[in-house]
């Protein structure tokens, strides 16, 4: 080997051996985590305790209808298409910032025919020739002081970040799609209702204008049926504009046009599920939201250290070798061969006007405010468990309640039609108890449908059956498809 050829992979070795990464490395932030939950105290445990919530939660529900509707769309949503994009998109920055570990080497061929001067103190004339050329170059900036390694580790990190990202979204639109589809089952039964106590009015009013025609009843009896009739006719209809919105929502959430999708006429079947509740610290591992927020930190950190790397100076080393010929048949012969080592250049920015100084307060800056939206998710995330809980645990109590006002109002609407008949009420005293029962009948089918929204917003809340640890570690990074329900 000759000498300068020595010379340079030793100084290389040197350099990589002693150079060293600038900036602090990572450490999660520290974040005030309750012991248990305020909410949880008379919380009915599901049994067995190693039932825990999976990836695909929604089977809790027992519904097939909804099972089906929640597999489209992680296949057919256009917002998670675009989030899986954004992935990939991170997943190249990862690849683009570890390709500067490594030297830049080019091949180039040229040729040139080039006219030189005649000479003044000679006789010789002009001349013309050829001259052909074949080169590899390499070009290498050493990474003395952790850049590179910083800069990977920020993409590393922001790809993790925006993995989490594509699972929040999924997440949150599963929920949503459930909660549309709940609301919509819960109108269907209303609507039902609503039909079903249309056809009793009707009878009532037949009843009621049979009355007036044996003189036992007032005119203003059949009005006041009538009204009733066609007040509860115009409440059936308007339960469609809502339904027809959902209808189309839950569209969308699958990825269709609304014009080719439609829902048939459906009741609650979905059965209330007994939710496993973990403590409080184990929400850091299992909700996609917070993971994105901690790998932000974590990329907020290391561009840190690329800023401070600015104020060291930078090496670089480049070499070149080919061939070169006036004749193309001999390009390659050994006369033509050549080859250079460097220049080596060490560089030393002596003055910006402030620059570095700007760009690292500014890493700063960006680190700690991500550490801050890193602890506002983990407080929002206790808030959502806690309201979720209490919300089930005050509709419970009042679905009883409602259930036994319910079964009074029925008995009292009997009672009371009865007396109606037997002539010693008038049909206003009928009318007013039939309200009532179907106030009752409504708001207890929508405690019901509240009731099953809050099982899917806990759910939600407590990460949907997702961990941490199905993130990608920073060596599947590299080539890594887009992520799937239940990518481990």
């Amino acid at each position: 080997m000759n000498k300068p050829l020595h010379l340079c992979i030793v100084m290389i070795g040197l350099v990589m051996f002693f150079g060293c990464t600038v900036g602090r490395d990572y450490k999660r932030p520290t974040v005030n985590v309750p012991v248990a939950f305020k909410e949880l105290k008379g919380w009915k445990e599901a049994q067995p305790r190693d039932h825990e919530i999976t990836i695909q939660w929604w089977k809790v529900f027992n519904d097939p209808l909804l099972n089906s509707l929640e597999e489209q769309v992680s296949i057919s949503n256009q917002s998670l298409v675009q989030a899986e994009a954004q992935y990939r998109q991170a997943l190249a920055l990862v690849q683009g910032a570890r390709a500067n570990y490594f030297p830049q080497i080019t091949a180039s061929a040229a040729v040139t025919r080039a006219q030189s001067s005649g000479s003044s103190n000679s006789n010789t004339g002009t001349t013309t020739a050829n001259q052909h050329l074949v080169s590899l170059s390499a070009g290498w900036e050493i990474d003395i002081w952790g850049s590179v390694r910083r800069q990977v580790e920020s993409n590393t990190a922001n790809a993790q970040a925006s993995a989490a990202d594509l699972q929040a979204l999924r997440l949150s639109l599963q929920a949503e799609l459930a909660q549309d589809y709940f609301l919509l089952c819960t109108l269907d039964a209303q609507k039902k209702i609503l039909d079903d106590t249309v056809a009793a009015y009707q009878k009532a009013l037949e009843l009621t204008k049979n009355r007036y025609k044996a003189g036992v009843a007032a005119k203003a009896e059949v009005a006041q049926a009538l009204t009733q009739l066609k007040s509860t006719q115009a409440q059936a209809i308007d339960i469609g504009v809502q339904r027809a919105q959902l209808e189309h929502a839950i569209a969308l959430l699958i990825g269709k046009a609304p014009a080719d999708f439609s829902i048939s006429t459906t009741s609650i079947t979905a059965k209330m599920p007994q939710i496993p509740i973990a403590i409080p610290s184990a929400l850091l591992e299992r909700r996609p939201d917070i993971a994105s927020a901690e790998r932000s930190i974590a990329a907020a950190n290391a561009q840190i250290g690329v800023a401070k790397s600015a104020y060291f100076p930078s090496l670089s080393l480049s070499a070149s070798t080919g061939y070169q010929s006036a004749g193309l048949v001999d390009l390659f012969a050994a006369p033509g061969f050549f080859w250079a080592l460097g220049p080596a250049a060490l560089g030393q920015t002596l003055f910006d006007g402030g620059a570095r100084k700007a760009q690292s307060e500014q890493a700063i800056a960006a680190y700690e405010g991500s550490v801050a939206a890193y602890r506002q998710t983990v407080l929002a995330s206790f808030q959502q468990v806690e309201d979720n809980l209490s919300t089930l645990r005050i509709l419970d109590d009042e679905a009883r309640v409602q259930d036994e006002a319910l079964i009074s109002a029925r008995e009292s609407v009997a009672l009371t039609t009865n007396q109606y008949k037997a002539g010693t009420v008038s049909y206003l005293n009928v009318i007013i108890t039939q309200y009532v029962a179907l106030t009752n009948e409504r708001a207890a089918l929508g405690i019901r449908g509240q009731r099953l929204t809050a099982a899917v917003l806990l759910i939600n809340a407590l990460g949907g059956g997702w961990n941490a640890s199905e993130l990608p570690t920073p060596d599947r990074l590299v080539g890594k498809p887009a992520m799937q329900d239940g990518d481990k």
